[in-house]
């Protein structure tokens, strides 16, 4: 799961380069970059998802590192930013094997609030990378030029597919292997929208991850050039995602004593009210000092180690016979519902950020409104009737 956010936000700190080498200068064009590899993932997801309830879980995985690898290549030969694109969404299509797959192999393996605990673990490495991966894309073009963070995600790739080969034993037991047909397919996605909770809680997922996907794309753009912090700007995104490796270390502590529903709800609270107050503040006013700016980015983030994995694990629960179909459909729902809302909202960040809390904080009042009208076990309750 880690290539993906290498593949994501080793980028950032080369958009501006890229345009210009490219002959695309339009900063909210080139954003799409960044956007449309979510694309990818999420389309992706219905065709490996399935694949891999009859084929097992590993070969999935070599095959969508392969995709990847030939996307790279298109993306390095691009000559305009179309055909960039699609490298770009064809990275995310071969990426969504990986990263679907873990959810499966986990899913395939615990269950409850334990596998929120596996999956809050799984996140916080996976939050490690976009730490360093902005630092790590500026290194490179340090003594290379922006086809060098390429090269080298298509060497942690190959990495990692081998470390995978060796390490990671097949989770689907050949029992539970079903035939890939059209019906299955068919028949999963049906039962998937019986259980008004996995709905839901894809939905939220979709919403949450939109608003987050306006700041991923329009970081650079905020700090380098509305604020003119062009050096720090590597500092600033690392410490940001320290916040969300923090509570998402914290929520595999926290999930197995008070609840991933508890958990989900407080934090969605939360984060909906501070995006909601600075929209309110800052109406109508300048953008706040950088400092200001930070504080309640920092707040936000931390709240989001609390709503991810819990979400996408109670999106699952339900739904652990038809893993492989179930990780898909809802990971391809909740990523093809943010990206719209992220093209929607990152329009209006052009001279201020107020369009991204005003975004966050009206995606998360949905989200409360969704969890709090469907879900299907009551809040606050002791946990200990769940295990």
């Amino acid at each position: 799961m880690s290539i993906v956010a290498l593949t994501i936000d080793a980028l950032i700190p080369a958009i501006s380069d890229i345009g210009i080498a490219i002959n695309s200068l339009d900063a909210t064009q080139n954003q799409l970059l960044i956007i449309m590899i979510f694309l990818g993932l999420g389309v992706g997801q219905l065709f490996f998802g399935p694949l891999s309830d009859s084929l097992g879980r590993k070969p999935i995985v070599y095959i969508g590192f392969a995709v990847f690898g030939v996307a790279s290549i298109i993306c390095l030969l691009a000559p305009n930013l179309e055909i960039m694109i699609v490298g770009r969404i064809l990275q995310g299509v071969g990426l969504s094997a990986p990263r679907t797959i873990s959810i499966s192999i986990i899913r395939d393996t615990y269950r409850g609030d334990y596998m929120a605990k596996i999956m809050s673990f799984v996140t916080a490495f996976f939050i490690i990378v976009p730490v360093i991966a902005p630092a790590f894309g500026k290194f490179i073009m340090s003594f290379s030029s922006w086809e060098g963070i390429f090269y080298a995600q298509l060497f942690f790739a190959v990495l990692v597919s081998f470390w995978f080969y060796k390490r990671q034993e097949e989770t689907l037991k050949p029992e539970y292997k079903v035939p890939f047909k059209t019906s299955v397919f068919i028949r999963g996605t049906k039962e998937i929208f019986k259980h008004r909770e996995t709905v839901s809680c894809t939905i939220i997922s979709g919403l949450i991850t939109g608003s987050f996907l306006v700041y991923l794309s329009s970081a650079q753009h905020v700090f380098e050039e509305l604020y003119g912090l062009a050096d720090s700007f590597p500092l600033i995104f690392a410490g940001l995602a320290i916040s969300i490796g923090f509570s998402t270390l914290t929520n595999g502590t926290l999930v197995v004593r008070f609840g991933m529903r508890n958990l989900s709800f407080v934090a969605l609270s939360t984060f909906t009210a501070i995006a909601l107050l600075y929209s309110i503040i800052f109406w109508n006013e300048p953008d706040p000092s950088v400092s200001v700016l930070i504080s309640f980015l920092s707040i936000l983030f931390l709240c989001l180690g609390f709503i991810w994995g819990n979400l996408r694990s109670i999106a699952m629960e339900p739904i652990g016979h038809i893993a492989g179909i179930g990780a898909a459909i809802t990971g391809f729902v909740s990523t093809i519902l943010s990206i719209p809302i992220s093209i929607f909202i990152g329009k209006y960040i052009t001279d201020t950020v107020w369009a991204l809390f005003a975004g966050l904080g009206i995606c998360g009042l949905i989200s409360v409104v969704l969890f709090i009208a469907f879900k299907t076990r009551p809040l606050f309750a002791s946990n200990r009737a769940y295990q």
